[in-house]
C-alpha cells in the first residue's frame, strides 16, 4: 500500500507543479500561451525551453517525494513509467502544435530525471 501511495503522491505533485509552472510560463510568455490556448501552434523556443526545464524540475522533485514516501526505489520506477505513458499521450494530443524536438526532449527527460530524483532521496 505504501508503494501505491508513493506513486500517487509523486504523480499528483508532478501534475500540480506542472500546472502551476505552466500558469507562470503563461504570465511570462502571454502571446505564446494565448496562441496555444486558442488552438494555434506553440513554437516559441524560449517558452518551450522553459517548459523543458519545468518538466525536469517536476520529474526530479516527484521522484524524490515518491522515494521518500515509498522508502524504496521500486515505486520510483513505477512513477517514471506512469509519467512516460501519460506524457506520451499528452504529447500525442499536441503533436502537430509543437516542434518535434520539444516532444522528444520532453519524453526523454521524464524517466531519467524521475529516477535520479528518487535515487538522490533514497541515498541522500
Amino acid at each position: 500500500m505504501r508503494a501505491v501511495l508513493a506513486v500517487v503522491a509523486g504523480f499528483v505533485l508532478w501534475t500540480v507543479l506542472w500546472l502551476g509552472g505552466n500558469a507562470g510560463l503563461g504570465a511570462v510568455f502571454p502571446e505564446a500561451a494565448k496562441a496555444f490556448a486558442d488552438g494555434g501552434a506553440l513554437d516559441d523556443a524560449r517558452y518551450l525551453g522553459a517548459a523543458l526545464l519545468l518538466a525536469a524540475v517536476c520529474s526530479f522533485v516527484a521522484g524524490r517525494l515518491c522515494a521518500a514516501v515509498g522508502r524504496a526505489r521500486g515505486p520510483v520506477l513505477a512513477l517514471a513509467v506512469l509519467l512516460l505513458v501519460v506524457g506520451a499521450a499528452v504529447q500525442a494530443g499536441a503533436w502537430e502544435r509543437m516542434p518535434l524536438w520539444y516532444h522528444l526532449a520532453f519524453l526523454a527527460l521524464l524517466v531519467p530525471l524521475t529516477l535520479v530524483g528518487g535515487r538522490r532521496r533514497a541515498t541522500g
